[in-house]
């Protein structure tokens, strides 16, 4: 039962990794080449989607590691799931502190109703992702080297 849940936790894991390299290197470069004011349509229309799902991913992935790191705590690489667990803690704790903020004022502009700044908003939106992504990247390797 506990490789189920190693494997069943890492995919998860994984999978949220995957989405989210995806906006910062895929999704948001498509974005920001597209013409007129498609750009801040689509990182509004992103915004409102994904951040509907990106907060139960988040947390679902941080509980399936904490019960990984309690119910394998006798067995092999449970100070690397508790370290992947400590990084996932971190990369919740930036979502909160310093990309939902800009997310949630990014995903009601409109042409019509979007700052100035709106651009350097995303900008350092972008900055922020980068670091978070890093961060679960982190943990997914960790989490993968634990299953070894």
């Amino acid at each position: 039962m506990l490789t189920a849940l190693e494997v069943f936790t890492t995919v998860v894991v994984g999978l949220m990794v995957g989405v989210e390299f995806s906006v910062a290197f895929v999704v948001n470069p498509i974005l920001n080449a597209l013409p007129g004011d498609s750009d801040q349509l689509g990182r509004a229309h992103g915004g409102r989607m994904l951040g509907a799902v990106m907060p139960f991913w988040y947390i679902g992935s941080l509980v399936l590691v904490a019960v990984w790191a309690v119910a394998g705590w006798d067995h092999h690489g449970t100070g690397l799931v508790v370290t992947a667990a400590a990084l996932l803690i971190v990369s919740v704790i930036m979502s909160v502190l310093l990309l939902v903020p800009i997310n949630n004022r990014g995903r009601t502009w409109t042409p019509e109703n979007r700052p100035e700044d709106w651009k350097e908003q995303m900008n350092r939106w972008d900055r922020y992702h980068y670091a978070r992504v890093a961060v679960i990247i982190a943990a997914f390797a960790l989490l993968a080297t634990a299953l070894t």
